[in-house]
This record gives structure tokens, sequence and C-alpha cells, in this order.
């Protein structure tokens, strides 16, 4: 769906705002050792790049103005590297990691797309010796073999055609083709800085991609890191490529200076559980070893209404903002005042109306993405209100979740009230959040306790 179809049919929904997320680049090539720069085939499919990065951000703009109640953020999706194992000559040749996405949103410069390093993006590859010699070699038997055609013809013209010969006109015609092929094998020139036949650069080549993102602006997530991919793609004489992408939720982990993930979405999603990854993550931001608050969102991939019974609207993240405007609702974003929800029956969806932590001493409310010093809070009230959008009556269950740990269950039926209080230590930093399952899926950002000593 384009842009304008996308706004429009959100228009529909009644939803206020759309984080767009193109496929940045969708470009693979396999080269043939030793030369893979000089001998390759390259594979490929409509992309960003291939759109044109200024195309794009202009008529996100011409939308924007053509729907003024909707904001439009542009994004991308973007799998910055991936890697052969396998031969052609074995019939085992596969491609890793097409499908290990990152989301980057918040870029409104072309400059700032074009320096993301990513296999693909020929604007961030790297010049060495090899790539030149890739290049140069075929242009130069180009130009020898239109040279000696130019000499012929020159010789005819002068009426010594017996100095060109058929040997002369054949080498001409080899040095021309090969030429062409080779310079075309070879453009664009350079390579990234991870190699794609070297399935050992672990997540160097992802925090190469987060560090320039974060440093041109740009917030990024991880996106469906528990979802599977696995396809085989027949490329007739030169055999059968399987393309595959394993689970990777550990990449939480093993990344940083990451704004958040995508955490609730229509497949498995396990690292939000209580106790998963993402409590881990919450526990290092709490005690000052992340940078970042690890923010979690919803998310659809969502491709046209012909896909799967899709809809724009199954899964949202709602945000809580100060103005209807691009920058609230990017700050908002980033310090995690939102939640995610999933529909999960036609018709309606869970709410989450009320969600805050009252601390006794000093009577301050702290909402989700808020930061408060357990030293001032030493008896807590976590404050709950989860409603239906049809207003109706639908079973949930209600769980707040604190250091990891499920701290208290409520079952009952929408709109649903809970007030849990809590004793909390001066000295540990934790966090509350909420979990709601039965009619849908609701997951709240938290609410941290840090102490001030650890904030930045």
């Amino acid at each position: 769906m384009s842009v304008e179809d996308l706004a429009h049919r959100a228009e529909q929904l009644g939803l206020d705002a759309i984080l767009l997320s193109e496929n940045f680049t969708l470009r693979y090539e396999y080269g043939l050792p030793p030369l893979r720069q000089l001998l390759r085939v390259a594979v490929s499919y409509p992309s960003l790049l291939d759109y044109g990065i200024e195309r794009y951000l202009r008529e996100v703009r011409d939308t924007q103005a053509r729907h003024p109640n909707l904001l439009l953020i542009p994004g991308i999706e973007a799998a910055p590297f991936s890697y052969w194992t396998g031969s052609l000559l074995t019939g085992d040749l596969t491609l890793h990691d097409t499908q290990k996405n990152l989301l980057v949103f918040g870029l409104s410069e072309p400059a700032q797309y074009r320096g993301l390093p990513a296999q693909g993006n020929p604007w961030s590859y790297q010049l060495d010796g090899v790539s030149l010699v890739s290049v140069t070699v075929p242009v130069l038997c180009l130009l020898g073999g239109i040279g000696v055609v130019l000499r012929r013809r020159r010789a005819i013209r002068d009426g010594h055609s017996l100095t060109v010969g058929p040997g002369w006109v054949a080498l001409a015609t080899a040095l021309f083709l090969f030429g062409l092929s080779g310079a075309w094998a070879a453009w664009p020139p350079g390579h990234t800085a991870f190699s794609a036949y070297d399935g050992q650069e672990g997540y160097a080549p992802y925090q190469h991609f987060i560090d320039q993102a974060r440093k041109s602006g740009g917030l990024t997530f991880w996106s469906m890191t528990e979802a599977r991919d696995f396809t085989t793609r027949d490329f007739g004489p030169l055999g059968t490529v399987t393309v595959r992408t394993d689970p990777h939720p550990e990449a939480l982990i093993l990344t940083k200076n990451l704004s958040g993930f995508g955490g609730l979405y229509q497949e498995a999603h396990h690292v939000v559980d209580p106790g998963g990854l993402w409590d881990q993550l919450i526990e290092q931001y709490a005690r000052g070893h992340r940078p970042d608050p690890p923010v979690m969102l919803g998310e659809i991939a969502f491709h046209s209404l012909a896909q799967a019974k899709k809809d724009l609207d199954q899964v949202l993240t709602v945000v809580s903002v100060e103005r209807r405007s691009v920058p609230s609702l990017m700050e908002s974003i980033r310090t995690g005042r939102l939640y995610a929800v999933e529909r999960q029956k036609p018709g309606y969806s869970l709410r989450l109306d009320t969600f805050a932590l009252q601390c006794a001493s000093v009577g301050s409310v702290a909402m989700m993405g808020d930061v408060v010093d357990p030293a001032q809070c030493a008896q807590a009230t976590v404050r709950i209100r989860v409603s239906a959008t049809d207003g109706g009556e639908h079973p949930i269950t209600v769980r707040v979740v604190r250091a990891s740990q499920v701290v208290s269950t409520t079952a009952g039926h929408t709109p649903l009230t809970a007030d849990v209080v809590d004793t909390v230590r001066p000295d540990e930093p934790t966090a509350y959040r909420v979990l709601v399952t039965g009619s849908g899926e609701l997951l709240s950002n938290p609410i941290y306790l840090r102490p001030t000593e650890t904030r930045p």
C-alpha cells in the first residue's frame, strides 16, 4: 500500500498516528571464491533505496499535508547484515538472517539514511585495494575493446583495412564483453565493514548500525525477535538457496544503546513474560547500567488488507503525549509513556485507563516512563483501571510485575479497578509494570524506582 492508502485506512479506523517502516534495502549478492567481488550474482527486491529516499520523504510530507489530523512518522525496517554458509556444489547454500530486523524512526534527512551501515546500501560501503581492482580491471578491458574497434574503423577509413585482422576483432569482442559483464558485476564498488561470508561476526554489524542511527538522532528498536523465517528459492541452473532467520531474542541483551524493541505482535512472544529478557533489561536500566529505558512497542507486520486478514488496528501502541505533534510523540516513545494492546476479537480492544504509582509519604503520582526515587516512596500503591473500548464486560486477568516477579493477580471483568499496596526498599532499584490477558492482551511499559545516584 502507498503512504496515501495507509493514511486513508488509518483515518477510517480512527488512529492518530502511524510509524512507517519501509524496507530499507533488499539487495543480496553471492560471489564465487576467490574473486567474490568480481564474479558475483546479485538479487534485488523493491525497497526504499530503489524507490529513492528523497522521493519517500517527500511523499510522507505531501501525505501529511493532506491528512493534518494524522501524524505520519517516516521510518525504516533494515536487516543490516546477513551471511552465507554452504555451497552451490554441495546443494546446501544458505543465506542467514535476512529477517533480523531493526526499526529506525526519527530520521528526516536523506544523508542520515545514506549513512546507515547496511548490506545493500552502497553509500555506506568501504573502498579498499581489492574493490578498486575489481572495478578497474573490467573497465580497462572494456576501454581496450572499444579502442581496438575504433582503431579498426580508423584503418578502414584510411584504406588500411588489413592492419586489423579477424584475430583483433575477436580480441576486441572478448575484451568488450568481459569488461562490460565484469563492470556490471562489480558495481557498486566497495563492501560493508563485515563480510557476508563470515558467520562469526556476531552482533557487531548490528551494534555498528545502532550506533550510527543513534548518532544521527534516530530511535532504534529490534523487531519481532522471536519470529522465525524459512524459505527455499529456486535459481534454476544455479540450484536452490535456503533463506532462514532463527529467533534471536538474545539480541536484546547483546546489543546496547538501543531505544527498545517490538514486544507485542501476532506471533509467540515470551521475552515479555515475567522474569524474561525484558525484565533483565528493566533491571539493568533501574540500576543505571543502561543509558535509556528499554521501551516496548506493539508491532503489526502489515503490508495490505489482503494479507492474512490483517489490519492496522489489530495491534496498537497507545502513547500518552503532552501535545499532538511529532516531537511530542517521539519524546513520549523515547521515554516509554505508552502501552501496547492486541485485539483478539473484532469490535473491541482493551484499554488501560489508569496505571499510576502513588507514594504515600509524599503523595506524588508517577505514570508510565516516569522515574521515582525509592527513598521517597517507602509504601507504594499501584492503581490500575482496565476497560474495553465497547464499554462491555469481558473477562480479564491483571498481573502486576515487580523485579521479575508477579506481586499481584486480579481476575474479573472489564471495567476492572485494582489498588495494589506494596512496600519499597529505599535502596532497591526496581520497576512496576502491568500485564493484562483474557479478552486480548495488553502490556504496559514500566514505572521505574531508580535511586538518584544511578541516574545520568
